[in-house]
């Protein structure tokens, strides 16, 4: 555990902090290594041969349902009735070779004070291969999945509601961190530090306000290394 090594910094912004948050896909590996690329590429895969239309089409549906309902996911159960096991097993069938561990984020997990959890609009099985391929599946307290929202993705509320519930976290003392702007909102509304992770992955995000976002990076594992660093 960290002790009196932390940095002054830290105990200004974090000190009160018990639990963190993070985001999974973008957020815990650098948006440059196009990790989710492919799966967006197999969502899009997955709603032509559904709904038998061309690629072109088959991405304005796509993009429609992640605006319209916040994931693919969601729109494709309402609107079409999809097996969400089926679907997520599918898309996340991909190759994770364009990911590995990171030194710095190792070391600033293991030096974070506090519990650790993983929230996610994937699934369990997919998030526990990303974790261990990037050297920090044994760095968490627990894995908040999409099935554990009882299938409601960030942005609603409710899944938020449901980790602090289940595991006791007070949200005052609770810092979030997501690559998607939008999902910091309910963080924020519930009493949460919020960190943005602004690398350019940010998809479709049209109402960012900066009253949800208290502090702007744009790397992990560089944000833990400088927070974490003895002065």
């Amino acid at each position: 555990m960290p002790g009196s090594s932390i940095s002054p910094r830290f105990i200004a912004q974090f000190g009160e902090v018990a639990d963190w948050i993070f985001d999974l896909d973008n957020c815990l590996y650098p948006a440059s290594t196009g990790l989710f690329a492919l799966i967006d590429q197999r969502m899009g895969a997955y709603i032509q041969r559904l709904l038998g239309v061309e690629a072109d089409e088959a991405r304005r549906i796509q993009k429609h349902h992640f605006h319209t309902h916040g994931t693919t996911l969601a729109g494709l159960m309402k609107e079409h009735g999809v097996d969400p096991h089926h679907f997520l097993a599918d898309v996340h069938d991909i190759a994770l070779d364009r990911v590995g561990a990171d030194p710095r984020l190792v070391a600033g997990l293991g030096r974070l004070p506090g519990r650790k959890f993983v929230f996610t609009n994937g699934d369990a099985p997919y998030a526990r291969r990303v974790l261990a391929a990037i050297g920090i599946g044994d760095q968490f307290e627990h894995l908040h999945d999409i099935h554990e929202c009882e299938l409601r993705p960030k942005p609603d509320r409710h899944g938020y509601e449901l980790l602090c519930a289940r595991f006791g976290i007070d949200p005052f003392r609770a810092c979030m961190v997501e690559d998607m702007a939008q999902n910091l909102r309910p963080a924020k509304a519930l009493g949460m530090t919020t960190v943005w992770v602004d690398n350019g992955s940010e998809r479709g995000n049209h109402d960012f306000d900066p009253a949800h976002v208290d502090l702007r990076i744009s790397n992990v594992a560089d944000w833990l290394h400088d927070l974490l660093e003895d002065q």
